[in-house]
């Protein structure tokens, strides 16, 4: 992985900057160019024309202005300075946290309660400041993508306030395409944004061997099948059970594809350490792997589907959306009698949003800015069945005890 030096990306960024000012930038109108605009006065005579008297601003006016004005967000209570700091903070935990991250990773950690542009400049402005600083150090992957490691003295700030922190320079450098982890730790993001518990493939594996006694083997993963034992590249925890991510970066060969076929038909099953396996979202690089995964789930629900399922056995499969799959399961009702067929769980498989780390600020830009919070696409597609998403909230005031601990003042004057 290539070091990119923060002068050079201070430099590039300046000149975007300075050709958006170009396209922007509105001509003034000098003093030669008023005065011919205006009639000649005979000397002696009165001007009778009243086009350069100010008048008297309306409220048609006055409403036009106020409707111009943005909101200024946590600055009209928080001193930017301060903002700037708990800004810092949370990155460099996130940073701390998953060892690697991109900007786009900061702008899910801290700002996704804003709009995406807004989101992704103020993350950009936050990493350029800490990469002058000498907190972060920018890399370029073999894929062209921009990481960022955490320096000895983005630690050492770290620890300042009291967080245990260690360097990941060394460890990013020798990174050649983290995709694959950079995508795991985006989709855990997400989901705390919306509110949930959610951990990565080696925070879950940690979690589920906690509170293991020594006599008893290590815990591989959650299910176990022909295959082996399977486990998620990402989990959320949710109120009606864990909801199992899964990321296809390249096509399913034989074993994967049987792998994900047994999966999707434990969907509904109170797992042996876990809780319920209610959904199972497979997130797709491309629109080839896509289709390789749908065909998956259309081949397991054709062989499936033509079984006769029973309380204790069978699962039936019914796609309601393009890509979302209802599993249905036969259970008793509480009061006894005859056993009914209920909806238990979801399968959803969806593109990954390749496109918004793509994208840039400025006129060049031709990615999509779709799939932010905004929408129903992060962490996942919700089925029209199931309750909207909630927006998400600012999470910059949980660090503020952290920046002011005493007490400070830390409101605007």
């Amino acid at each position: 992985m290539k070091h990119h030096p923060t002068a050079q990306t201070r430099a590039t960024n300046d000149n975007d900057a300075c050709a958006v000012e170009a396209q922007n930038a509105r001509p003034r109108e000098s003093v030669h160019d008023i005065a011919a605009a205006q009639p000649a006065v005979a000397r002696g005579a009165k001007r009778t024309d009243t086009a350069t008297q100010p008048s008297s601003p309306t409220t048609a006016d006055a409403r036009q202005r106020t409707s111009q004005i943005t909101s200024r967000g946590l600055t009209t209570q928080i001193h930017p300075t301060v903002l700037q700091r708990i800004v810092w903070l949370s990155a460099l935990t996130t940073l701390n946290r998953f060892r690697v991250i991109r900007a786009i990773d900061v702008a899910l950690a801290c700002f996704p309660e804003r709009p995406f542009k807004a989101a992704l400049t103020a993350a950009q402005r936050a990493m350029r400041g800490m990469a002058k600083a000498g907190l972060v150090r920018r890399y370029r992957t073999d894929r062209f993508q921009h990481v960022y490691g955490l320096t000895t003295a983005g630690s050492a700030w770290l620890e300042d306030y009291g967080i245990l922190s260690s360097p990941s320079v060394r460890r990013v450098a020798d990174m050649t395409n983290p995709e694959h982890r950079l995508w795991m730790n985006a989709i855990v993001l997400a989901c705390e944004a919306r509110g949930l518990r959610a951990h990565t493939e080696s925070e879950a594996l940690q979690e589920l061997n906690r509170g293991r006694k020594e006599e008893e083997p290590v815990r591989q993963g959650f299910v176990q099948c022909a295959e082996g034992h399977l486990r998620p590249d990402a989990v959320a925890y949710e109120p009606d059970g864990i909801t199992w991510f899964e990321i296809d970066r390249s096509k399913r060969g034989e074993q994967r594809r049987n792998a994900l076929s047994s999966l999707v038909r434990c969907v509904g099953k109170k797992l042996k350490h876990a809780p319920t396996l209610r959904r199972i979202v497979v997130f797709a690089r491309t629109n080839r792997i896509l289709q390789d995964a749908l065909a998956v789930l259309r081949d397991t629900a054709k062989v499936a589907n033509a079984e006769v399922i029973n309380p204790d056995y069978g699962r039936h499969f019914k796609e309601v959306e393009p890509g979302v799959f209802e599993v249905w399961a036969a259970v008793w009702p509480p009061g006894g009698g005859v056993a009914v067929d209920v909806c238990i769980g979801h399968v959803i498989i969806e593109l990954l949003p390749t496109w918004l780390p793509k994208v840039r600020l400025d006129s060049s830009n031709k990615q999509p800015l779709s799939g932010w919070f905004d929408e129903n696409y992060l962490p996942y597609r919700r089925p029209q069945t199931s309750e909207p998403w909630s927006q998400p909230v600012s999470p910059l005031l949980e660090s503020l005890p952290l920046v002011t601990p005493n007490g400070g003042d830390y409101t605007r004057r």
